[in-house]
């Protein structure tokens, strides 16, 4: 028996339907089966009237899983918290540490979650698990906890920082992703990607012993990544043989039209109001 896998785009940068809404940020609705799975929740100002118009009621989660701890992946959360009651909450124990982000000019920007603590959200969900490795969220769903950076090449995609002094950089190590078993092979979600892309897909290779990784969709944070880091980029993806490639978010321009352009036929968008469906194993 196999039962539907459906991934709905709540909030992203770009909007593909009328009535929606962009903003900075990536949310996402999966229902893997039974499961209903909120996945990020972007800043907040779309996500409640995009939940609305797509007809999503987040009382019907029974999990959220936070891919990292930056504003725009985790601060809707605030706005619908008194709705997760029957949730369980997923999130690295680093996720709400402070964050900063230097800029060009040398000005600083807080960039971390407007949730300070773990203990600030636990009132409003059912339970909170802290996923420091691989960790069951649903029947065939897994986030990967901390992922290895096994690779030279990728960093965590710009300056950021755990203090505003701008001393002790963050290596990001909250940085999660989200794999989804299918029949014949797996689908990656991914937040934005600060381990890197090919780190991410290595590691959950690993976790899944090889099989093929069909789909992988979200964030890749390769938005100030040099033509070099996109290359071979590019390379590592001929490897895996990834069928479909849904770049979002903070992929950045230039990478999207890289991929696009080497992978014409496997790219398609991935803009608020998106859906994607698949079967799933039961």
């Amino acid at each position: 028996m196999r039962q539907q896998l459906t991934i709905t785009v709540l909030a992203e940068d770009t909007v593909g339907a009328p009535g929606l809404l962009a903003e900075h940020g990536l949310a996402l609705w999966i229902e893997a089966g039974d499961a209903k799975i909120l996945f990020d929740t972007g800043q907040g100002l779309a996500l409640i009237a995009n939940a609305k118009t797509l007809g999503i009621d987040f009382a019907a989660a029974d999990t959220v899983v936070l891919s990292h701890g930056h504003y725009d992946h985790t601060g809707g959360l605030l706005g619908i918290r008194t709705a997760l009651g029957h949730a369980v909450l997923y999130v690295h124990p680093r996720a709400f540490d402070a964050k900063f982000t230097r800029r060009a000019d040398g000005t600083v920007r807080q960039v971390g979650s407007p949730i300070r603590s773990v203990e600030e959200i636990r009132p409003f969900v059912r339970r909170v698990v802290l996923t420091e490795g691989p960790t069951q969220v649903a029947q065939n769903v897994m986030v990967t906890g901390r992922i290895p950076r096994s690779n030279d090449f990728e960093d965590t995609g710009g300056p950021f920082f755990l203090d505003e002094a701008c001393t002790e950089p963050d290596p990001l190590l909250d940085d999660q992703a989200l794999y989804i078993d299918t029949p014949d092979c797996t689908v990656v979600v991914m937040g934005c990607g600060h381990a890197g892309l090919v780190n991410t897909l290595s590691y959950v290779s690993e976790l899944t012993r090889g099989r093929p990784i069909h789909t992988v969709l979200g964030g890749f944070h390769l938005v100030q990544a040099s033509d070099e880091r996109i290359g071979q980029t590019l390379e590592a993806l001929e490897g895996y043989d990834v069928q479909r490639l849904s770049p979002a978010h903070c992929t950045g321009r230039r990478a999207i039209m890289s991929l696009w352009q080497r992978f014409p036929n496997r790219c398609v968008e991935c803009r608020t109001g998106s859906r994607f469906e698949f079967a799933s194993k039961t």
